[in-house]
């Protein structure tokens, strides 16, 4: 196995992971919203310092098998709802209001999409037809329009969307219609529920300019460097494909689904039935599921709220992190939405930044080290910090600073309990894994006001949406509407999607012969989602009765290599010497010493207990009293409440 790299393009950092063999290497630089290629380049810098002891990109990119990214931009362009204005072509007559049955969809159609829409008979013939496909496109052009969506309703959507394609190329060759794009929904997806189709559509039009743009100049950048494989994109399904066999909507929530693989990895390995993830970012937790092995999934996931043909790991996002904005209203205090995000970031970044965070208040309590933080490489400003809390917080409230700050971290830990309750009913005991820079520091707390009783704190929990990357492999999923589940009809489709992989596997570099195949039927019966296993591909399929809404899917999988987890070894137990002592202030709102454990420094078979502080060169762990501690063979951290004070 040569070098492996993945990077996870966060709101707040962009980080990375190096495997190399045994040895993984880690790096992180803050993200550049403004040109996410330069945080690209930064982190693949940092790396090659980690693993060379210099900066030395040429030597990294030469050295390295694979490197598969994901990117935060189909995520922000979506919440900060900033893209192209798209024209929509619908069949004569049809009423858009089957699209606008939320305020999500009103509001995101508004932003996409608003007055540029037109209808067109498909059944009309030659020049009439003609004439009309030419009025109705120089009609969205002329509102502005810069891409075009075609979704057509009905029985032959397929067929009419292909016989308005044929028009639209006779009449607008490249040179005419130029930079105009024109995506006709049943390419993207075989789906006969209309509102997802046309908002998959639709969200895939508005993400694929700026993914494209961003996407393509990553690629370049490698190439400059002759690069031996393409750059690999990772998508929100777990799989990876190079860039122009990547749909914009594919990278979407791509980074929380790196953590996801990286806790199915984790959960299938340790074999813990249920385990509950907690990524707490710069603006939001991210919680999910793994359950018997196998990620939680939204058959149909939504995107800000609105259903679309694709499925998607189901993630419920609180809006509390480590950059939200702490605030007073009617004397009690609220948590985010808002954030400061990066950039101002934090008061105590002393980048301009004037509102109260959990970073401002971890680092008053004495959790954060202001000479550490992040490697030492950017020194904390207490006294920042303690003016934006003061005014803010503590004014308002009319209570002392420490009052404010153990009352900011209840109203914190509180918050993100609420987020995970939802998920702890569908399992009889769970497991917390804490990861992103701020889960370890809090973890202890948020698990205590949730009731569960042992966590995990991966040893790579800083870059671990990175690090879960690393466990994808090429691979491309199909799906397809059946209509006929006897012989013909379903071994027809399975060859059409059958060609489709062989195609796209080759663009790959890669012959069909060299991959897997899995194919299965998915449906709905009494409102409960089943699938059956097509392995071997039988002529009749039993156990449809009463099934609807039944697709063929067909996965097409090659693998490349993966890091290798320590299978669980008898470890002699000793007690770490701690570095130093430090004073914390705990929930009586008194200064306690309590010893600092260097984490680089432990051994697989440390244990010890709390309240002690555990710190790592990109994270903080907090163990709270009545907690213990172990750290294995993988020196991943295993926290277990015995009960005892916070």
């Amino acid at each position: 196995m040569g070098l492996l790299m993945t990077i996870d393009n966060g709101g707040t950092f962009t980080d990375a992971c190096l495997i190399d063999g045994e040895r993984v290497f880690r790096a992180k630089t803050l993200t550049t919203p403004y040109d996410l290629t330069k945080c690209f380049i930064e982190v693949i810098k940092a790396a090659s310092k980690e693993i060379y002891g210099e900066e030395n990109i040429r030597a990294l990119l030469t050295d390295l098998d694979y490197l598969r990214y994901s990117t935060t931009g189909g995520t922000n362009a979506i919440v900060q709802k900033k893209g192209p204005r798209l024209g929509l072509i619908l069949r004569e007559g049809t009423n858009p209001s089957f699209l606008l049955g939320s305020n999500e969809e009103k509001e995101m159609f508004t932003a996409m999409v608003d007055d540029r829409i037109a209808g067109i008979n498909p059944n009309g013939e030659g020049q009439e037809l003609e004439a009309r496909v030419v009025e109705v496109i120089n009609q969205l052009l002329s509102q502005g329009a810069n891409r075009l969506v075609v979704s057509l309703s009905g029985a032959n959507m397929v067929e009419d969307e292909i016989k308005i394609k044929k028009i639209i190329l006779r009449k607008y060759p490249r040179h005419l219609l130029g930079a105009v794009p024109v995506l006709f929904s049943h390419e993207l997806v075989d789906d006969v529920n209309d509102s997802r189709r046309t908002w998959g559509a639709l969200i895939n039009s508005f993400l694929h300019s700026g993914i494209e743009r961003f996407l393509y100049n990553a690629e370049n950048v490698l190439r400059e460097y002759r690069t031996k494989n393409p750059l690999l994109i990772f998508h929100n399904d777990g799989s990876s494909a190079r860039v122009a066999k990547t749909t914009a909507i594919k990278t979407y929530g791509s980074g929380p689904r790196g953590g996801m693989e990286g806790t199915k990895a984790l959960a299938q390995h340790y074999n813990i039935p249920a385990l509950l993830t907690l990524d707490i970012g710069g603006t939001t937790s991210d919680i999910g599921l793994v359950k018997a092995g196998q990620i939680k999934e939204d058959v149909y996931g939504k995107i800000e709220e609105i259903p679309t043909s694709f499925s998607l790991s189901d993630l419920i996002s609180v809006g509390a992190g480590g950059s939200s904005i702490f605030k007073v209203v009617e004397g009690k205090i609220v948590v985010g939405p808002e954030s400061v995000g990066a950039a101002p970031g934090p008061a105590c970044f002393g980048r301009g930044g004037q509102e109260p965070t959990i970073t401002d208040a971890y680092l008053l309590m004495g959790v954060l080290d202001s000479r550490s933080y992040f490697r030492g490489s950017m020194v904390l400003d207490e006294s920042r910090a303690r003016a934006a809390i003061e005014e803010k917080i503590a004014k308002p409230l009319g209570v002392s600073l420490e009052e404010a700050l153990v009352a900011m971290e209840k109203a914190y830990e509180e918050k993100i309990a609420k987020g995970l309750a939802v998920y702890q009913d569908q399992a009889d005991e769970v497991t917390l894994l804490a990861f992103g820079g701020a889960g370890p520091m809090s973890a202890c707390g948020v698990a205590r006001a949730a009731g569960i009783k042992q966590i995990v704190i991966p040893r790579l929990a800083a870059v671990f949406s990175a690090f879960g990357i690393s466990f994808s492999d090429i691979a491309h999923e199909y799906q397809a509407n059946l209509v006929e589940i006897k012989g013909k009809g379903l071994q027809e489709k399975l060859n059409q999607l059958e060609e489709r992989a062989k195609r796209d596997m080759f663009a790959e570099g890669f012959d069909i012969s060299e991959c897997t195949i899995q194919t299965h039927l998915s449906f709905f019966r009494n409102g409960e989602y089943q699938t059956i296993t097509l392995d071997p591909l039988d002529t009749v399929i039993f156990g449809l009765e009463g099934a609807q809404d039944i697709r063929l899917h067909l996965k097409v999988e090659r693998p490349i290599a993966h890091i290798k987890l320590e299978n669980k070894k008898k470890l002699k137990e000793h007690a770490p010497a701690p570095l130093y002592q430090k004073s914390i202030l705990n929930t009586e709102k008194q200064s306690k010493e309590i010893p600092v454990y260097r984490f680089e420094e432990m051994k697989p078979g440390a244990i010890g207990a709390g309240p002690a502080l555990i710190e790592d060169e990109y994270f903080t762990c907090r163990i709270l009293e009545g907690w213990t501690f172990k750290v294995n063979e993988n020196k991943d951290i295993f926290l277990y409440d015995e009960g005892g004070k916070a």
